[in-house]
């Protein structure tokens, strides 16, 4: 979509509102108020989905939306959930603690900048890279899982610590995620689609922090799979070209 100058009220207010919850997740991390910080950001990731479809709806895409989209990203998304990691699990850990949440809010502010320099040639159908919502989703719901469900503290911290390391290598990874953008099949499909919507919200509200974490984590695990499915159909295609020239 060709991007438009100047500035559109609906869907800046909306970013605007994400970096408010951004903003609030940060003070609550620093008053331990975790489970609000958690909340706050999860409402952030539901905002910033919605600003991007209602400019591309209206057609109010602008290049002062994108930029004034990815610092509110790199608030909500990248700051807030470094804070929220330090606080919570990682600042025993002295040096690796702090090291591993800068690491993760450096890689996420990489991540926006190399979306934004690819912005006008993506595809629609895939990110390259996790995206830091997604990230932020992940490392969020573990804060308030491992607190839910009475994990020891020190392998608390530890899994933590791995997880904030992981998901920063996958945010500037190569690895390609579904976007979700492109949704032709629920336009052709509109009663099965809202069905499906309908059992996924039931399933969802059962025990929402619980299957929000366990979507989140399986969305992350989906790029290294799919790169991993895509080598071994490789690997056998190319094994069974080989066999035919031998044959032949």
């Amino acid at each position: 979509m060709k991007e438009k100058k100047g500035v559109y009220i609906l869907p800046n207010i909306l970013t605007t509102a994400t970096l408010l919850a951004g903003f609030y997740a940060i003070i609550a991390s620093l008053n331990s108020d975790w489970k609000m910080a958690v909340i706050a950001i999860i409402i952030a990731g539901f905002l910033d989905g919605l600003d991007g479809r209602i400019a591309r709806l209206t057609g109010t895409v602008s290049g002062f939306g994108i930029e004034y989209d990815s610092l509110a990203d790199l608030v909500a998304f990248g700051v807030a959930p470094s804070i929220l990691i330090f606080t919570y699990a990682l600042k025993p850990l002295g040096r690796w603690g702090w090291l591993a949440a800068f690491l993760y809010l450096a890689c996420g502010a990489l991540r926006l900048a190399r979306f934004n320099t690819q912005v006008k040639n993506a595809s629609l159908r895939y990110f390259i890279g996790l995206p830091i919502p997604a990230a932020a989703g992940v490392l969020a719901l573990s804060v308030v899982n491992t607190a839910e469900y009475g994990f020891l503290v020190k392998h608390t911290q530890y899994f933590l610590l791995g997880l904030t390391y992981l998901l920063s290598f996958l945010m500037v990874s190569t690895f390609h995620y579904q976007s979700f953008k492109d949704w032709e099949w629920v336009k052709h499909k509109p009663f099965r689609a809202s069905v499906g919507a309908l059992l996924i919200l039931v399933i969802v509200m059962s025990h929402p922090f619980l299957i929000l974490w366990c979507f989140s984590l399986i969305y992350a695990a989906s790029g290294p799979a799919f790169f991993l499915a895509y080598l071994t159909r490789r690997g056998k295609l190319k094994m069974h070209q080989e066999e035919r020239s031998k044959s032949a």
